[in-house]
Parts: C-alpha cells; structure tokens; sequence
C-alpha cells in the first residue's frame, strides 16, 4: 500500500470513528426514560465472571467439543 492509500484509509477510518462518537452522545443517556427502573449494579466480581471468565469457559468447551469430534472422525478413518 502507497503513502496516499495509507492516508487516505488513516482519514477514512478516524473520520468514521469521530462521527460515530459524535453521534451516540452519552449525555442522553442521564436522562431517565418514563418508567425506568434500572435494577442493582454489578459487584466487580460479577462483572468480571460474566464479561471475562464466562467466554473464556464457553470457548473452551466449544474447542474441547470440536477435538473431540475431530479426534473420533480420525479414529473412524484409521480404524
């Protein structure tokens, strides 16, 4: 890729960055809604478990379940 690429998608991409921060305005979001009831808020600990601790483990055992059938495909194959 040229220099004038290069710029070019740099602009492209921060300005597409820029206007979708411009455009979700947070500041909307103190505003209450009618019949808003937000529940409690998550301890740092849940947060982590249910963010960082939980994909990882449902990962896992996706990629445990997919060795697991490429394993016994092979055995067919051999055997």
């Amino acid at each position: 890729m040229d220099k004038k690429n290069a710029l070019r998608a740099g602009a492209l991409a921060s300005g597409t960055t820029l206007m979708m921060l411009l455009m979700s305005s947070p500041a909307l979001a103190l505003t209450r809604d009618d019949g808003d009831d937000p529940g409690p808020g998550l301890s740092v600990v849940e947060t982590l478990g249910l963010y960082v601790v939980a994909p990882i483990v449902l990962f896992l055992v996706i990629a445990g379940l997919v060795m697991v059938g490429d394993k016994t495909r092979k055995q067919e194959k051999q055997g």
